[in-house]
């Protein structure tokens, strides 16, 4: 699903008030985190993940590798957060997918 500029200036909004439930520090993006990061994905749609000062990943790789490998949508970079979206398969925790859809 390919974000429109309305259906992702609706999710920068929403994630405005989101705190990062995600750190990445100087072990890297490894794959135990990428599980993570999906499990959270599937249950919020919406998360923040940011960049430690002390890792050597770059920000905009990091959301690369994150779409690459669990299929989600990079919202917004900047700096060293991430807003990262995917809609959930499960229909209980579609909450913020159905108002994209609607935009």
């Amino acid at each position: 699903m390919e974000l429109r500029g309305k259906q992702k200036r609706y999710l920068r909004s929403q994630a405005h008030h989101l705190q990062p439930i995600f750190q990445i520090g100087k072990g890297g993006l490894n794959s135990a985190m990428v599980v993570q990061i999906n499990e959270a994905l599937e249950k919020r749609e919406l998360i923040k993940v940011t960049l430690l000062q002390n890792t050597d990943e770059i920000a905009e790789e990091v959301a690369e590798a994150l779409k690459a490998d669990i299929h989600c949508e990079i919202v917004q970079i900047i700096g060293r957060v991430l807003v990262l979206f995917k809609p959930s398969s499960k229909e209980k925790y579609q909450k913020i997918s159905k108002e994209v859809k609607a935009i």
